[in-house]
């Protein structure tokens, strides 16, 4: 078995999280041992396994800035998760045969300067595709974080990604690394977790304050409060249901949009102002729950209700929730881009729309018109995440993965080479605080 170290920028709630976690879960399951190293850890705001005692976390790191006047956060998770992997490397007594690496590749070349340690790096997406660059200086800041980025995500011994899209991405934004192939990881969800909270649930009145009695026809968004979501989308799309909708009709029909919350991060602020006021705006503040952050149960219990989904983000790289709501016998309506293409079985398990209030209006209507889709597709939905994308077969490739680098004895010899990079960047990372500050 294997003493493994996870690392992770921020352990708050969201896609990325639930995947380090299940993934430090599924190793734990298979007898290795594992920590996760991470800059941020609230225990109000995340995940149970990490604050009850399941999981093992150390947290370092968190008096460094999460940006400079709400500027330059790319830097900064750089440069706290520089701090963790020194923190692991260098300070702290753990010494782990490998380690998984997530979302922010910069540390790699301090991991790999770990007396044994193998390195794993979780690529979600390339980060320099998730910016723009509409100014000059923009550009400028970013190049350097751009190439540190590509040259030190290829110094992983091996390169985990979520979906065949993003493996895609990976090649033509990678250029340089045409020889990395990465690996496949589906994300998974651990059905166990699932089914004692819907037990648990049974005789508890969950919804009473999110629901209203008169609902019907309910549609659920969960996602972060970020407009890179497109969460209007799922306003403008209930706007339309209203005209094609009969006056009786209409007032069974209720969006409910939950979403992660971080009091810390700005954009979730203002941007649900944003959404309040669109909802306003259209006059459909009565039809709309909006709903921040919220516990597992509210989540199982939304899903359970829900007559379907609505999964709003155009390309996004994987996308959990719609996995959640499928193995919860809740059909999905999602954009045609992405990792949906690879989880959403159109016209089987739910609709794979074009990011217009047209097309998810129409697949909404279909609910609404007839009332058995929501069983027959929800029972398809589930049965599809329970053979394509369970826990077991997550665990197994993880572990066989991990495995083979524990048992690989091949020597590295690129220890020189990462000490004079290590250089580098900390040159590269002082020009852009003195550029930055002054």
């Amino acid at each position: 078995m294997g003493v493994i170290a996870v690392i992770h920028p921020d352990l708050g709630i969201g896609g990325a999280e639930r995947l380090i976690i299940d993934a430090a879960l599924a190793l734990q399951l298979q007898g290795h041992e594992v920590k996760i190293f991470t800059a941020h850890h609230d225990k109000s705001h995340c995940f149970k396994e990490t604050k009850d005692g399941t999981l093992s976390i150390i947290a370092a790191g968190d008096w460094l800035p999460r940006h400079i006047f709400w500027k330059c956060y790319a830097l900064w998770a750089y440069i706290r998760m520089i701090y963790v992997s020194f923190y692991l490397v260098f300070i702290s007594s753990y010494e782990p045969d490998v380690i998984i690496c997530d979302q922010v590749s910069a540390c790699l070349p301090i991991l790999k300067l770990s007396k044994k340690a193998k390195t794993i790096f979780y690529c979600h997406f390339p980060d320099m595709l998730l910016t723009n660059r509409k100014s000059i200086l923009k550009k400028i800041y970013r190049m350097p974080l751009d190439w540190l980025e590509e040259f030190t995500t290829g110094l992983a011994d091996i390169v985990l990604v979520n979906s065949n899209f993003t493996a895609q991405i990976f090649h033509d934004t990678f250029t340089s690394l045409f020889t990395l192939r990465p690996v496949v990881l589906y994300p998974s969800l651990n059905f166990k977790t699932f089914t004692t909270i819907e037990e648990s649930i049974k005789q508890k009145k969950i919804l009473t304050d999110i629901v209203p009695p008169q609902a019907e026809y309910i549609f659920l968004s969960i996602n972060r409060y970020e407009r890179k979501k497109n969460l209007a989308l799922a306003i403008n799309s209930l706007r339309k249901v209203k005209d094609e909708c009969s006056s009786e009709v209409w007032k069974k029909v209720y969006l409910i949009m939950a979403g992660g919350y971080d009091e810390r991060v700005e954009e979730n602020k203002t941007h649900y102002i944003e959404l309040e006021s669109l909802a306003s705006k259209l006059a459909l503040k009565n039809h709309i729950t909006f709903v921040r952050s919220f516990s597992d149960e509210e989540k199982v219990s939304l899903l359970k209700t829900a007559t379907c989904l609505l999964y709003t983000p155009s390309n996004e790289h994987f996308g959990i929730v719609p996995i959640e709501a499928m193995f919860m016998k809740c059909p999905v309506i999602a954009c045609k881009s992405g990792g949906p293409l690879e989880t959403v079985k159109h016209e089987e398990t739910g609709f794979l729309c074009h990011p217009t209030s047209d097309d998810f209006s129409q697949a909404m209507m279909k609910f609404i018109e007839n009332d058995s889709l929501t069983t027959t597709l929800g029972a398809a939905g589930h049965k599809r995440v329970v053979d394509k994308f369970s826990f077991d077969a997550f665990s197994t490739k993880l572990d066989k993965t991990v495995r083979a680098l524990c048992e690989d004895d091949a020597i590295d010899r690129t220890r020189e080479r990462i000490i004079i990079v290590a250089v580098v960047m900390v040159i590269f990372l002082t020009i852009l605080l003195r550029v930055v500050w002054f």
